[in-house]
């Protein structure tokens, strides 16, 4: 029997030598496109459609930071930290760490296009014997930080509609927290039936999200600016600092502003789990990560500065009746019906942060599933034959968002905790593969990357996003009551005691990290060499 020459084993990284060694073993195929062979080159089949392009996968991205609606909700951080100076300089300073962030996250989704984004990509940044610790453990809190991020959503949209409802009665009406999850839990339902229909109507949908979204924000800027008779100058928006926190050195206050741009900027890796349903991810998952996040950066700037320069006097809005200090201060500049409109308009734009988010979010538990990390793993990795999506999923995450947010019931303070631990698992699970990443030396880039940049830009993500997350278990206001405690480092240390004593109770018996549901890089290669003698 001859022996011909065959050629030398894949490169490291998975793309570059199993769609080789595939197309040497099993032959080409029209009907598998590049996206898939390196999708199965990972280790998993194909099981959605690709339907997300270029367009909607940087409208996805968009919907997802959902500036103009979501930036109405977490206003008041800003406010109460320092008034103008701390609105302007914590979105500057802290968007910049979350950029960074961002690009990070772009460059390894990148290398490792999978709906298991940033936890998935363990399996190929860590040492072998540390991959199924470091994923257990990256994957429960990215799956708490991202339910509770959903969840977060979901009750801001229903405060924004609440909150037009009492501009409409002149403030006759004032929201209950019965009332706010009565609403979220209607829209929970709404918005997880939408996610039952098929990627190809989803993707339809998402495209056109940006186009309302930024016209929405130009629009309320532009009025604003007419309207407002009384407006504050440049130099007062960058000077003026006014804290209400309590805290001593006052300016130490400025950084809670900064949770502002971080739970905005802070869902990078949402569009990267759409990876699977996307065309040509490792070029169109990253390009959409960056070019949202820089986006909504100085779009974010600039509507944050006309808020500024509109206000009025911050001290009203910050004891606004409908709780909602963007819609107060619509109200003060234009009146009732303008202010009725842009805030319903806010409550439009957080829908189209929940829905993606929600899509997002039940790819987040396929994945998890897929890879049997979860209890009902069988269940929640099934993918319906009618629309291709995995419509179990939907509703089981569905579920637990409603569960999270009936904590409102109990106390405005437990739910406040469970919300704020959101940036911080999620940056930690973004912060792991970053490190290993840097550490050991076993990242192989992707057509998208930051080549001479990429470990500055990395080093910056960790450093600043590392900081954050101790600043943002610190109370915001002083002194501190049981009303006004930060009990996030409560959740959170919950959440790793968790993860942890699963890990050693259950998962350490049989969980060895993400599944290679095809061969072994390894064994393709031995099939290709022997399928050749």
């Amino acid at each position: 029997m001859a022996i011909t020459e065959v050629s030398a084993p894949p490169e490291k990284h998975p793309r570059d030598g199993m769609v080789s060694a595939t197309e040497t073993a099993f032959g080409s195929s029209s009907s598998i496109d590049e996206a898939d062979k390196t999708l199965e080159a990972l280790g998993y089949k194909p099981v959605f459609k690709r339907e997300f392009s270029r367009w909607s996968s940087f409208s996805f991205a968009m919907s997802i930071s959902g500036v103009y609606g979501t930036l109405m909700s977490t206003w008041i951080y800003g406010l109460q930290a320092g008034g103008a100076a701390a609105i302007m300089w914590s979105w500057v300073i802290g968007g910049v760490g979350a950029l960074a962030l961002a690009l990070s996250v772009a460059e390894i989704s990148s290398a490792y296009p999978s709906s298991g984004a940033m936890y998935f990509t363990l399996k190929y940044l860590a040492p072998e014997d540390q991959v199924p610790i470091l994923c257990w453990i990256s994957g429960y809190i990215n799956l708490v930080g991202t339910v509770t991020g959903s969840a977060a959503t979901e009750y801001a949209s229903s405060q924004l509609l609440l909150a037009a409802v009492s501009i409409m009665s002149d403030f006759s009406f004032i929201p209950t927290t019965g009332h706010v999850v009565a609403v979220m839990a209607l829209l929970t339902v709404v918005h997880a039936s939408v996610n039952t229909l098929p990627t190809k109507w989803l993707n339809r949908l998402t495209s056109g999200y940006v186009v309302f979204h930024v016209g929405v924000l130009l629009g309320a800027c532009i009025c604003l600016l007419v309207q407002t008779r009384n407006k504050h100058t440049l130099h007062y928006a960058f000077t003026d600092f006014q804290s209400t926190s309590g805290w001593h050195p006052p300016g130490f206050a400025f950084l809670f502003g900064c949770l502002t741009p971080a739970w905005i900027m802070t869902s990078a890796d949402s569009t990267a789990r759409i990876a699977e349903e996307a065309k040509d991810p490792s070029r169109v998952v990253p390009k959409a990560i960056a070019n949202a996040t820089t986006f909504t950066f100085v779009i974010g700037f600039l509507f944050n500065l006309v808020l500024v320069l509109c206000m009025g006097d911050p001290r009203k809005l910050v004891d606004s009746a409908s709780g909602q200090p963007v819609a107060q201060l619509f109200f003060n500049a234009m009146g009732r019906a303008p202010a009725i409109f842009f805030t319903l308009a806010g409550f439009v734009v957080m829908n189209l942060v929940a829905i993606p988010g929600l899509q997002s979010g039940s790819r987040t538990v396929f994945a998890l599933a897929r890879d049997d990390l979860l209890p009902f793993s069988s269940l929640l990795r099934q993918i319906s034959p009618r629309s291709q999506t995995p419509v179990a999923a939907v509703w089981i995450y569905a579920l637990v968002e409603i569960i999270v947010n009936l904590l409102g019931l109990a106390s405005s303070t437990a739910i406040s905790a469970v919300f704020n631990v959101c940036t911080v698992t999620l940056n930690l699970s973004y912060i792991i593969p970053l490190i290993c990443k840097m550490l050991y030396g076993r990242f192989d880039r992707g057509p998208w990357n930051l080549g001479r940049w990429s470990t500055p830009i990395n080093v910056v993500a960790v450093a600043w996003n590392g900081f954050m997350a101790v600043i943002f278990f610190f109370p915001t206001v002083l002194p501190v009551t049981r009303e006004n405690m930060n009990y996030a480092v409560v959740v959170f240390f919950f959440v790793m005691v968790f993860a942890v004593s699963f890990w050693y109770t259950h998962g350490k018996h049989y969980y060895r990290g993400p599944k290679t549901l095809t061969q072994s890089p390894r064994e393709r290669y031995d099939l290709a060499l022997f399928t050749q003698v």
